[in-house]
C-alpha cells in the first residue's frame, strides 16, 4: 500500500519563518500567516458579496489562503526585495514555485489530486476571489509591522509604507472597507479593545 506525504509535509509550514532578513520581536511562520491571510480572505469576499453585489466565493478564498505559501516548505521564503528585484528573478522564481506545487500535487493520491491542483495552482476563473487573497496577504503583512511598531521596533517603518502604497493603489473597494472598519483596532491594546474575557 502506498504512502502519501501531502499532509505531513503541510505540516512543516510552521518551520518556516517569514521576514527573514527583519530584527522581528516575535517571529512568524507561515503556518500562522496562512490562517490570517485565510480569515482576512473569507471577509474581503464576504464584503464583496454583501456590500458590492460581487460574486466571488468566500470559503474558495479561506482554503486558497490557506495553502498560497506552502510551495515555500521546499523553497523557503525568499525575501520580498529579492523576489521581486528583477524580472529575471520574478521568472525564475516564478517557475521554481510552480516546480514546487507539482511536487507538492504529486505527494497527494490520484482521488484527491484534481481537487488540491484547484487550490495550489488556482486557474483563471477565480481571478476576482485571487485578487482578494492577494490584498488579504498583503493586509496580514500591514497588520505584522503594525505589531511590530507597536512593540517598539522601527525595523518595519518602511515596509509598513510601502504597504500602505501598494494597497492604496490596488484601488480594491473591499480593502478600502476592511481598512476603515478594522484597521484602527491592530493599533489597540486589548484592554482598549475592549473584550471581556
Amino acid at each position: 500500500m502506498e504512502e502519501y506525504h501531502f499532509f505531513a509535509i503541510m505540516s512543516r509550514m510552521k518551520y518556516i519563518n517569514r521576514w527573514s532578513l527583519m530584527n522581528n520581536t516575535r517571529v512568524e511562520n507561515i503556518s500562522e500567516h496562512s490562517l490570517t491571510v485565510a480569515m482576512i480572505a473569507h471577509a474581503l469576499c464576504v464584503i464583496n458579496r454583501r456590500l458590492f453585489g460581487g460574486s466571488t466565493d468566500p470559503e474558495y478564498a479561506a482554503v486558497a489562503a490557506l495553502y498560497h505559501d506552502c510551495t515555500e516548505i521546499i523553497t523557503g521564503d525568499l525575501p520580498t526585495p529579492i523576489k521581486y528585484s528583477s524580472k529575471t528573478m520574478r521568472r525564475a522564481y516564478a517557475d521554481i514555485e510552480s516546480e514546487a506545487a507539482e511536487q507538492l500535487i504529486n505527494s497527494l493520491p490520484e482521488y484527491l489530486k484534481e481537487d488540491y491542483r484547484k487550490i495550489i495552482c488556482p486557474a483563471e476563473e477565480n481571478q476576482e476571489t485571487l485578487r482578494l487573497v492577494k490584498a488579504a496577504d498583503k493586509l496580514s503583512a500591514l497588520f505584522k509591522c503594525i505589531e511590530e511598531e507597536r512593540m517598539g521596533n522601527n525595523e518595519f517603518k518602511r515596509a509598513k509604507e510601502e504597504i500602505m502604497n501598494y494597497l492604496e493603489n490596488m484601488e480594491i473597494p473591499e480593502v478600502k472597507v476592511f481598512m476603515r472598519d478594522f484597521l484602527p483596532s491592530y493599533y489597540l491594546s486589548l484592554d482598549d479593545q475592549n473584550i471581556s474575557l
